[in-house]
């Protein structure tokens, strides 16, 4: 059983059995429920139940092979000896199963909870940094943790240029404050409730960035299985906004004008190794975010800026593609945020209009797609927009 609980990060940090998301946190949750459906395995469940999710996905099997099935929230104690995979595990979550009528068996262990917490901290990704700068110099980037706010002040006095401040408990783009040359009085106060909330905070310098990307892995009995690359784009904040839609030589090729053809292939051994010894509990997907880098070096590879110890959304990107979209077509995979009352519909209804979506087999050719339901009050949307090289020769199906 599947479930899409994009609130994780935040209610890992928090670590209470009784956390409240904010409700931003609880909208995209709802809106998105049924993003599963599109990287879940053949036969699965998808906890996402609504009579709007049900005709969605009725209407979608004309075209793709969605060989999955909906139930509710209330429904999870039906199906006591199913395994339950969410985007990423926390207590409230935990609770809430439970509450539900999960078999606790089924659940990971307060302990193990509070492993997870510790492994997902940022402070984790310094480590690994630091021993592949060492390994070699074709990778660059800092990362400090201090658990003094005087230390951070002197560490910024100290330096010039930009620098970025983390909580080392976050994730997604957020949790970070950006210091523009010197740090303000409230920006000195945040750095004191973090490091009060925290025990610490975490200090870049923000480097000159050309491209994002991660490697993703899957971790299980201390084995790290590689799946793939994620080529993806994020504001200038940090915050994600989508990743490209390309095979996965396409993406290798893109990154290697920077490094060479070489590097990432050795990257990617010495990063398994590593992730394997840091992690020798954890069990599940994780991605590893990087970035290419111009320095006075020329192009460099800082190769750890995070570790997301769950599901990811570079993770769906690489399942959409390989399952939905033909060969030869690329695009792109966005999730938008609409601030307006009925924005996200009236913009899935002019790019369905301009841009009709093309069908062959069950794999895209072109055209645009909306993976989740669209209504009045949606807000949060998540899409796929497909182009073709060869559009004038298609004879697929166009999806109405």
């Amino acid at each position: 059983m599947h479930l899409f609980n994009p609130e994780n990060d935040l209610a890992l940090a928090n670590f209470g059995i009784n956390y409240t998301p904010p409700a931003s946190a609880v909208k995209i949750a709802d809106d998105l429920a049924i993003l599963p459906m599109w990287y879940a395995p053949e036969g699965a469940k998808v906890i996402a139940a609504t009579a709007q999710n049900e005709q969605f996905l009725s209407r979608l099997k004309e075209f793709f092979a969605l060989e999955v099935s909906l139930i509710p929230f209330s429904g999870i104690s039906l199906f006591p000896k199913e395994k339950i995979i969410p985007w990423g595990w926390n207590p409230a979550l935990r609770k809430k199963l439970l509450d539900a009528g999960a078999m606790e068996e089924s659940l990971p262990s307060m302990e193990e909870l509070k492993q997870l917490r510790s492994d997902s901290g940022r402070k984790n990704a310094i480590h690994i940094l630091n021993e592949l700068r060492a390994e070699n110099n074709a990778f660059c980037g800092e990362s400090y943790f201090f658990s003094a706010v005087d230390d951070v002040l002197h560490f910024l006095h100290s330096r010039n240029g930009d620098h970025v401040l983390k909580m080392p408990n976050s994730g997604s783009g957020k949790g970070l404050s950006w210091i523009k040359g010197k740090i303000t009085d409230k920006q000195a106060d945040w750095c004191r409730r973090v490091i009060h909330e925290q025990g610490g905070l975490i200090a870049e310098p923000v480097l000159n960035k050309i491209r994002d990307f991660a490697m993703e892995f899957c971790l299980s009995d201390n084995k790290a299985e590689f799946i793939g690359y994620s080529l993806f784009q994020s504001t200038s904040s940090g915050a994600y906004m989508g990743n490209f839609l390309m095979p996965q030589t396409d993406i290798e090729e893109r990154l290697g004008e920077y490094t060479g053809p070489e590097l990432l292939p050795q990257l990617r051994k010495s990063l398994a190794e590593k992730l394997c010894r840091q992690y020798p509990s954890y069990s599940g997907c994780l991605g590893v975010d990087m970035m290419v880098c111009k320095t006075n070096r020329g192009y460099q590879i800082q190769p750890c800026v995070e570790i997301n110890l769950r599901m990811n959304m570079g993770i769906v990107a690489y399942i959409l593609y390989d399952r939905f979209v033909k060969p030869g077509s690329t695009g792109k995979f966005t999730v938008d945020f609409f601030k307006k009352t009925g924005g996200a519909l009236t913009f899935q209804q002019k790019m369905s209009t301009d841009f009709p979506l093309i069908v062959e087999n069950g794999k895209i050719i072109s055209g645009f797609l909306a993976l989740t339901p669209v209504s009045e009050q949606t807000q949060y949307l998540a899409y796929v927009f497909v182009t073709s090289p060869s559009l004038l020769q298609n004879t697929g199906k166009t999806a109405e």
